[in-house]
C-alpha cells in the first residue's frame, strides 16, 4: 500500500481507506448501501489491513451510530494497528442542540462516538458540514479543547465551500487554534467540482483531501451501460433520486472513454477510475466501500500501478466539464494561472 501524507500534516495515511456507510444498514437510506453486521465487517477490515489499507471512515449519522458500533466491535484488539475517521455537525436526534458545531453538540456528539467506537481517541475528527450559526471560533475553541484532552489527534472539514474553510483556516492562525489538515470532498470522473476552487485552495492551505465516493456514487463501476436498468439491489436502483446531479450522456462518454482504458492496461474499472484520481493534486486518501470481500479486494488492486500521462489526458478529456462562475472567467487568462495549481489541462 501506498502512504501519503494527511495535507501539511505529519500523519501518513494509506491512499485508500475504507468506508464503513454499508456497516449496520439501519433506515431506507443507509439500507440501501448495505447491512453489514460485526462478523462480516471484522473479515472485511481483517482483509484491509492485510492489504495496508489501515484507516476507516464512519460518522455519527451512518444508521444512526450503528455504523460506529459495528466499527467498534470489528477492530477489537485492533486498535493500534489502524486509524478511525468519523464526523459530526449533521443531526443525531430531535433535540434543539442535537445538530451543529456548537460546543454543546460537538462535545456529547464526540464523547458518544468515543464510547460506540470503544476507543479513546478519534485520529481525524471531520466537521461533516458548514454550519453557518455557530462562530468558528467557538468551534475551533471545542476541537482545540479535545485535542488537548487527547480525544482527537488530527482535525478536518467535509463538505465545505472554499470560504467557509478558509475562514476557519483564517481564525485557527490568528488564536492558535489547531488547523483543519483534511477536506473530505466529493471527487470523481463524473463530478470534477472539486478541481474549480477547492483544489487550489488545498494545495496553497496544504488540506489532503478525503476523497468521499470515487466512484461517482456508485455510477463508476462499468455496470451502468447505455439502454440498461440499473441493477436490482444497487443504491442506483433503489434510491435512484440521491446523490450528485450528473449528466447521462456525459457518463457514457466518459465510460466509453475507461473502456479504452480497460483494454490498454487490462485493469478493471473501478481500477482505472480510481487511479485517475490518484494522480490529481491534494489527494491523501480515497474512500473506498465495499458489500463483500470481493468487491474490497478488487478496489484494493487500484494502487500499485499508474495510468499513462496518455491515458490520463484521455479521460480528463472525455470527463471534462465547463465550470461554474468564477473559474471559466479565470481560465481566460492563463498568463495569471498556474496551471499545475488549477489541476487543469
Amino acid at each position: 500500500m501506498e502512504f501519503r501524507r494527511l495535507g501539511a500534516s505529519g500523519l501518513r495515511v494509506p491512499a485508500l481507506s475504507f468506508g464503513t456507510a454499508t456497516f449496520g444498514g439501519k433506515g431506507d437510506f443507509f439500507k440501501a448501501w448495505g447491512s453489514t453486521e460485526a462478523k462480516e465487517a471484522t473479515r472485511l477490515i481483517d482483509v484491509c489491513l492485510d492489504h495496508g489499507v489501515s484507516m476507516f471512515d464512519t460518522a455519527d449519522v451512518y444508521s444512526a451510530g450503528t455504523s460506529e458500533e459495528v466499527l467498534g466491535a470489528a477492530i477489537k484488539g485492533k486498535r493500534e494497528r489502524l486509524l478511525i475517521s468519523t464526523k459530526a455537525t449533521f443531526p443525531t436526534g430531535e433535540g434543539p442542540n442535537d445538530f451543529g458545531s456548537s460546543r454543546q453538540h460537538l462535545l456529547d456528539t464526540v464523547h458518544g462516538s468515543l464510547k460506540r467506537l470503544g476507543t479513546d481517541r478519534i485520529d481525524l475528527l471531520q466537521l461533516h458540514g458548514q454550519d453557518y450559526n455557530t462562530p468558528v471560533e467557538e468551534t475551533l475553541a471545542t476541537l482545540d479543547q479535545l485535542v488537548r484532552e487527547g480525544k482527537v489527534r488530527y482535525i478536518g472539514a467535509s463538505n465545505f465551500n472554499g470560504w467557509h474553510l478558509m475562514k476557519a483556516l483564517g481564525a485557527s492562525d490568528k488564536h492558535g487554534f489547531p488547523r483543519h489538515v483534511a477536506h473530505q470532498v466529493y471527487y470523481s470522473l463524473l463530478n470534477r467540482d472539486y478541481e474549480w476552487d477547492l483544489m487550489p485552495l488545498g494545495i496553497d492551505q496544504g488540506i489532503g483531501a478525503v476523497v468521499w465516493s470515487p466512484l461517482g456514487w456508485g455510477k463508476l463501476t462499468g455496470k451502468i451501460r447505455r439502454g440498461q436498468k440499473a441493477a436490482a439491489g444497487t443504491r442506483a436502483a433503489q434510491i435512484p433520486e440521491t446523490g450528485p446531479h450528473f449528466d447521462e450522456e456525459r457518463l457514457f462518454k466518459i465510460v466509453d472513454a475507461v473502456d479504452q482504458v480497460v483494454k490498454e492496461t487490462g485493469k478493471t474499472f473501478t481500477q482505472v477510475a480510481l487511479n485517475w484520481l490518484l494522480q490529481k493534486p491534494t489527494i491523501s486518501t480515497l474512500i473506498i466501500g465495499a458489500r463483500n470481500e470481493e468487491q474490497l479486494i478488487a478496489n484494493i488492486g487500484a494502487v500499485g500501478w499508474n495510468l499513462t500521462p496518455e491515458q490520463v489526458k484521455a479521460l480528463d478529456a472525455a470527463s471534462d466539464q465547463k465550470p461554474a462562475y468564477p473559474t471559466w472567467h479565470q481560465d481566460e487568462f492563463p498568463m495569471l494561472n498556474d496551471r499545475r495549481v488549477w489541476g487543469r489541462d
